[in-house]
């Protein structure tokens, strides 16, 4: 097969599936992308130059690792299936600043292998094509890890896309929205239409770039509190904020007064949603229920 055209081209997409007899597993969510504008696009949203280290995650058949090897210092990524690892040998045969390691990224000791294979001190960004069916796992681990990321650009259904940048008081926001925004600003940088994907997926997706807020000055008593008291505020979208509480506390003639206090004392009125409130409001009510003993 020819290496003068690029690997994102439908022709050799199929060319390259065909040589090694390959078939998308559907239980890995695999969508091969064949566009080179969007992958022009995503490069750019991740502003990858020739001193960045990126972290790649589901190279699939290597189109988007092609754009990052051409812009990057060195590429790091993670593939699960090792039916693509000969394929990959062969399609990023001509870049040899890309490592490809065999691995679950949601069983990697990320910090050891970025010890381990990257140069150390140059900035960090982390670049993906994130299967459907995996998405929130892996960005809830990535976010909960111990590497710090300059920027992080996903892309994933479009749906979940509007979850992570969605603004208080609007449908799509809820407690994912909050997990991302706790530490990152989101951004929908560009819809991806399901046709320029080998196979075509059923929906839309979307680019989404998440860049590392400053460093809290208002922070939770205990992070892990927070968030129980975040999932369990959208637990049931219909009902109020007072009905969640209850449902998460007991429903105690005492129980119900301390949960009271603590919403008199976090000035948020009972009967809001859970999808009004504000990051720093959340943080501020799962600090009145520790004060009222209820955490």
């Amino acid at each position: 097969m020819s290496k003068e055209i690029d690997i994102a081209n439908p022709a050799r997409t199929q060319a390259i599936m065909n040589a090694y007899g390959l078939r998308v597993k559907k239980s890995l969510g695999q969508n091969f992308l064949t566009d080179q504008n969007v992958l022009h696009n995503i490069v750019a949203t991740a502003d990858i130059g020739p001193e960045d280290n990126v972290i790649e995650i589901g190279p699939g058949i290597g189109a988007l690792t092609e754009y990052l090897a051409r812009a990057a210092h060195q590429v790091l990524a993670f593939e699960i299936d090792d039916r693509l690892l000969p394929i990959l040998d062969e399609t990023l045969a001509d870049y040899d600043n890309v490592e490809i390691i065999n691995q679950d990224i949601l069983k990697v000791e990320l910090p050891a292998m970025i010890a381990e294979h990257l140069d150390a001190d140059r900035p960090l960004k982390l670049v993906a094509n994130l299967p459907y069916y995996i998405t929130t796992p892996i960005l809830m681990s990535v976010l909960a890890g111990r590497v710090t990321f300059d920027n992080i650009v996903v892309m994933m259904q479009k749906e979940v896309a509007d979850r992570l940048a969605a603004e208080p008081g609007t449908k799509a926001y809820g407690a994912l929205t909050i997990a991302v925004q706790y530490r990152m600003a989101a951004e929908l940088a560009m819809i991806v239409p399901r046709t320029v994907f080998v196979p075509s997926p059923n929906v839309d997706s979307a680019i989404v770039k998440l860049t590392a807020l400053p460093e809290r000055t208002h922070v939770p008593f205990d992070e892990a509190e927070f968030f129980k008291v975040v999932k369990a505020g959208f637990a049931h979208r219909r009902k109020n904020l007072w009905n969640n509480m209850q449902s998460l506390f007991a429903k105690q003639p005492e129980v119900k007064t301390a949960i009271q206090t603590a919403l008199d004392a976090a000035g948020i009125d009972p009967k809001i949603r859970a999808e009004r409130l504000t990051v720093d409001e959340f943080i501020t009510l799962t600090d009145a229920l520790h004060a009222a003993d209820l955490l």
